[in-house]
């Protein structure tokens, strides 16, 4: 198996500790939630950014973990992550020029292993449609605890309620701000079509400026505990660009960007209320 060695943006506590929290939030779903695709409206809302963190958090609880990239129209991991000497990719196995193994790759994570897109296909929805995925994938939930998907965004193309089809859940990222909530709506009736359980929404992108609801919340918590895990100003006071506005339970954080994971199987995708809905669990599951 060929090692790649992954490059990331330094992190602090607080990233770590946020995905931690994300991770448990799916946990709680239940034992049996161990496939999970991760999609979004639109390109461009940390939907890659969010399955990585995911992954690398399953990865370092001890659990051993597959981030399987199936955006095969417009990839941006192997780019984005600097990984160098990829040369077989999903779309190998899918077309049976390579055997599953041939396309996993070992990283400098440890517990965490990738299976990158590969050339760009010209009929990725019947690719990710067909047997030979399916087949893969069930070899995959053989060899991994977890098994973390990274699908194009639903609002542009269907793969994601196909590969949704196939898996324990759907995590759907959401931008804050910048998606109205028809287009949500929109997506999730998709994924109610497809017969896909959503997991929860991933909000991201949050305001954290000083003048938000959310940056002076996660000002106040970010001088209490920043005091023995934080970067302080000059002044004592916490630098905006680090702060957290999310309630524990409930927060992912990358640098100055906060995402939260509404948890719910069946609730009402209203973007202006999201505040307001409860947390189910499902004999004590949920995410």
């Amino acid at each position: 198996m060929q090692k790649i060695n992954l490059t990331f943006q330094e992190e602090d506590y607080r990233v770590n500790e946020a995905f931690k929290s994300l991770r448990s939030n799916v946990e709680f779903c239940g034992g049996e939630v161990k496939t999970i695709a991760v999609t979004s409206c639109t390109p461009n809302e940390g939907k890659s950014s969010t399955a990585m963190e995911m992954a690398k958090a399953f990865a370092k609880a001890g659990n051993k973990t597959l981030l399987l990239d199936a955006d095969l129209r417009k990839s941006v991991l192997v780019g984005r992550y600097k990984t160098g000497g990829v040369r077989k990719g999903l779309t190998h196995a899918l077309i049976g020029k390579a055997p599953a193994v041939d396309v996993v790759y070992s990283t400098n994570v440890t517990n965490l292993f990738m299976v990158f897109s590969g050339p760009v296909p010209p009929n990725p929805s019947e690719l990710l449609g067909g047997e030979e995925f399916r087949d893969l994938l069930a070899k995959f939930r053989g060899t991994f605890d977890y098994i973390i998907i990274d699908t194009p965004p639903l609002g542009s193309v269907i793969d994601a309620a196909v590969v949704g089809h196939r898996c324990d859940g759907v995590v759907v990222v959401i931008e804050s701000n910048a998606i109205s909530y028809r287009f949500a709506q929109s997506v999730k009736a998709q994924l109610d079509k497809a017969d896909c359980r959503i997991l929860g929404v991933v909000l991201n992108k949050v305001d954290m400026s000083a003048k938000s609801l959310y940056g002076n919340y996660g000002k106040y918590y970010g001088k209490y505990y920043g005091k023995y895990y934080g970067k302080y100003g000059e002044d004592g006071s916490m630098n905006p660009n680090y702060l957290i506005s999310e309630e524990d339970a409930l927060r992912g954080v990358v640098k100055d960007t906060t995402s939260r994971m509404i948890l719910d199987d069946d609730f009402e995708f209203d973007l202006d209320t999201l505040d307001s809905i409860p947390s189910k669990n499902e004999g004590g599951n949920d995410d």
